[in-house]
């Protein structure tokens, strides 16, 4: 394991002089408070230093900073210039500069738009514009389209996706091909349709489900039915056989691929897959929103920008999103990838007028310097940290952390955390199976970070008196299984430094391995 020397900081007294000065000092309160104090603190550093001699770690470097809320005294510093890749704890960062950069009311609009002078009838055209929004349903499609049937609208002849709000890049250069098939890795467009409650974009829901014994599986591609193809190569086993299912999705196909084969007993599998080209589900979830509001559409769905030809335009649908204050919980709590990137091109599109990552990136690190974050040691290449190029480092994740706490949209910034031990998924997202029943356990607020030989968990922790640390911890080069149980010791050694206790009958975590929450991913080795 490679840890420098770790860095302690404990006031002006030395420990000669804590042996010579015993006796004043128990007789002087104010410096019995500040020799207990630092011994505390001694204490605290060996226990880290103790945890990050798990075996997990062999091999690895690990960025580890600790801070005092209201001294700023550094508590514990072990290769905190280190130059490490953050996983999500990439998106900490990026959502903090969104909120500078586009305010924390900042909402999403979506279009529905026709020449101004062919408003009702049979339309020869009508376009859905996107406007970035990573929230954007089924539901909010269908009530468009109720809404353009409701304008006297009952034909159009062609219905256009106008997606150039973002540019047409869908993936930055040096995310893995192999996982573009998964949720984590969709398509970035500022057209695009978000499913479920976690409102993931870009993909589609696929169900199989057994048949009779040898028969073929039926497969249900969910929103994208019509839209992708399905090459269906799997049968139905006998009850009680082996479940080789595979589902899969062809990197530069729209081809969801079944093989193998589903016992006949076995429950219905459900995994979401991403589409290619988002912004052709987008409109073709459209389509079929207006064809069952009673407005014919005649031909395919076509990609193209409003025409700059036209006199004036008319919109006769209009989705707004819920604001941004109210994204950032999904986002940050299960970690979601594709709206974290496409705030980076929102951030462009605010500050630079383009919807790129190049113009987006710029715009997070210029917003984080207005902040006061030192950003020599930040690399961004995208903004969720799904890149191996990105880089941080454990100082600048707190400094991070301090920085954020003067700005007037803290409180959402911190709220969006997730909460250690905390059941409800929605509070406690990716910590909500982690610390539960310790020290640390509804106390502690942090971003994690997962993905092959790399974890980090860094946020902060409150104390039973209103005092609080702040902490970042960063693990590269590990083997086997993220060091979860690692981080979680260390944060309930916070938490019990800070005075708070675990509930009766529970065991703290210092010698103990975590059971390891969920991770931000399906797939381990992505996120």
């Amino acid at each position: 394991m490679a840890l420098a020397a770790p860095r302690r900081f404990h006031g002006r007294w030395s420990a000669a002089t804590f042996i010579t000065l015993s006796l004043t000092l128990a007789a002087t309160p104010a410096l019995a408070d500040t020799a207990d104090q630092a011994e505390r603190a001694d204490d605290l550093a060996t226990d880290i230093d103790a945890i990050l001699e798990d075996p997990a770690l062999e091999g690895a470097t690990s960025g580890v900073v600790v801070t005092d809320a209201d001294s700023g005294e550094e508590l514990y510093s072990a290769n905190a210039d280190s130059s490490l890749l953050p996983a999500s704890n990439m998106k900490s960062f990026t959502t903090a500069a969104a909120l500078q950069v586009l305010g924390p009311d900042h909402t999403f609009t979506t279009e529905a738009v026709v020449e101004d002078d062919a408003a009702e009838g049979e339309v020869p055209g009508l376009y859905l514009v996107g406007g970035g929004d990573p929230t954007l349903s089924a539901n909010d499609l269908d009530a468009m389209a109720a809404d353009v049937a409701a304008a006297g609208i009952t034909s159009v002849g062609q219905v256009y996706a106008d997606d150039t709000w973002f540019d047409d890049q869908r993936l930055v250069d040096d995310w893995l091909p192999e996982d573009e098939p998964y949720a984590f890795s969709a398509q970035i467009s500022a057209l695009t349709v978000a499913h479920g409650d976690r409102y993931d974009t870009g993909v589609t829901e696929v169900t199989v489900t057994a048949a009779d014994d040898g028969d073929a599986v039926s497969v249900d591609p969910g929103a994208a039915d019509g839209y992708v193809e399905v090459d269906n190569q799997a049968v139905t086993g006998p009850a009680g056989s082996e479940n080789t299912l595979a589902v899969d999705r062809p990197v530069g196909t729209n081809t969801i691929e079944v093989t193998g084969s589903l016992p006949a007993d076995a429950e219905s599998p459900v995994q979401l897959l991403t589409v290619d080209e988002p912004t052709g589900l987008a409109g073709h979830v459209f389509v079929e929103a207006l064809e069952e509001n009673g407005v014919e559409v005649e031909g395919d769905v076509a990609r193209s920008e409003v025409p700059q030809t036209w006199d004036e335009s008319h919109a006769v649908a209009e989705n707004t999103s819920m604001p941004l204050e109210e994204i950032l919980v999904p986002l940050v709590k299960f970690s979601n990838n594709g709206h974290t990137e496409m705030l980076v091109k929102s951030i462009g599109r605010e500050t630079a007028d383009e919807g790129s990552w190049e113009a987006g990136l710029a715009g997070v690190e210029e917003a984080l310097q207005e902040l006061g974050v030192d950003t020599s040691d930040l690399v961004l290449n995208d903004g969720s940290g799904l890149s191996r190029t990105d880089r941080i480092t454990a100082d600048s994740m707190v400094d991070l952390l301090t920085r954020v706490q003067d700005a007037p949209w803290y409180e959402i910034w911190h709220d969006s955390l997730p909460v250690a031990g905390d059941s409800d998924p929605f509070v406690g997202g990716t910590l909500a199976s982690r610390m539960g029943g310790t020290a640390a356990d509804g106390v502690a607020q942090a971003k994690t970070g997962t993905m092959t030989g790399v974890s980090a968990l860094s946020g902060y922790v409150q104390g039973p008196d209103g005092s609080e640390v702040h902490f970042s911890v960063v693990n590269n080069d590990h083997a086997g299984a993220a060091p979860l149980h690692v981080q979680d010791a260390i944060v309930v050694r916070l938490a019990e430094y800070l005075g708070n206790q675990a509930p009766e009958g529970t065991m703290s975590l210092r010698s103990e391995p975590a059971v390891s929450g969920e991770l931000e991913c399906s797939w381990e080795l992505t996120c």
